[in-house]
């Protein structure tokens, strides 16, 4: 039976043109557990600054274009943003001072393109995209991804806005070093596109945890942690605290167990599961998982409370709250 809050939001997403797979209201979390189904093409993304990257892909999708355009102009969006302290121009610096950037790329035909401990070039994921389409390799690091972005005509840049660098200067005054994991609403952006020819594709980027030691890479970059594809199947992103999907290749899992058979949102719990069942302190953490499969159903899990997703598709957007298993 249908509470009133489930009823309020089933409803609100069948007007947006969504349904919902039977059996998906659960009650493992303070949130429904939504898998949510539409037709035709549509795009989900991380976190609230989803919204406005959604719309930049949705250009592209609502003419028909594919979802390979479509993801790279979408978290493009995010990477531009001065406001976005965890993507990008005015993402918070490592312990020293220095942006680094980390992004990566698939297509419908499992191609991958991936930088990582790039500075001062503002769009990693376009980098990412040409070593995936004019190289014979997957991911370039620091002075080479810089070196080849550069070559390739992209304009090196300082990313360390006044505010970036003010917010720095005041953890720095701190005794003990301590990076700062993000909780919710301020992460990496990963965006999952399902386009008018039934093709998926997916990206993201990041500038990591903040106040990371330099030289820190996290999920964001490495395929089958931070971000997986698989034509057949569906795909998945990762967010949150980089070093735990690492150590369970969680996007690569989420899509293993829709090829199974699960829906996304029982996908993504196995994954975050996972880590719970394999690591001991996660007081201070966060994980998020969202995918979106070949039938253009979609859904997320994550460890806290907190974490939400943006979906566009041609009968309008939504955030979602994520199902998750504590609320604190």
């Amino acid at each position: 039976m249908l509470n009133r809050r489930n009823f309020i939001v089933r409803s609100v997403l069948t007007g947006l043109g969504f349904s919902l797979a039977p059996g998906s209201l659960r009650a493992f979390s303070l949130n429904p557990g939504l898998t949510v189904r539409t037709n035709g093409p549509v795009v989900v993304s991380t976190w609230r600054h989803g919204l406005q990257a959604n719309e930049a892909a949705w250009e592209i999708l609502g003419q028909d274009g594919n979802a390979l355009d479509a993801v790279e102009a979408g978290v493009r969006v995010c990477e531009a943003d001065p406001e976005n302290l965890s993507v990008g121009y005015g993402g918070l610096p490592d312990r020293d001072g220095h942006v680094t950037l980390d992004a990566c790329i698939m297509d419908e035909k499992g191609n991958a393109g991936s930088v990582c401990f790039l500075e001062n070039i503002r769009h990693p994921v376009s980098v990412a995209r040409l070593i995936m389409e004019n190289t014979p390799h997957v991911m370039l690091a620091g002075g080479g991804a810089l070196q080849f972005a550069v070559s390739n005509g992209f304009t090196e840049e300082n990313l360390l806005t006044d505010k970036a660098r003010k917010i720095w200067e005041a953890w720095r005054s701190e005794e003990k070093y301590k990076p700062v994991p993000n909780i919710e609403n301020h992460d990496t952006i990963g965006m999952l596109a399902l386009d008018a020819n039934g093709n998926l594709s997916g990206a993201c980027t990041t500038s990591g945890m903040a106040f990371k030691m330099h030289g820190r890479v996290g999920d964001s970059p490495i395929i089958g942690a931070g971000l997986f594809v698989d034509n057949e199947v569906g795909a998945a992103v990762a967010t949150g605290q980089g070093e735990l999907m690492m150590k369970t290749l969680g996007s690569f899992l989420v899509v293993e167990m829709m090829r199974g058979g699960m829906d996304p949102v029982d996908a993504c719990q196995v994954a975050v599961k996972r880590i719970v069942d394999k690591v001991k302190d996660l007081e201070n953490a966060q994980v998020g998982y969202l995918a979106l499969d070949k039938q253009g159903r979609m859904g997320s899990f994550s460890l806290r409370k907190g974490f939400d997703y943006a979906i566009q598709n041609a009968q309008g957007k939504r955030l979602i709250d994520s199902a998750h298993y504590v609320s604190g």
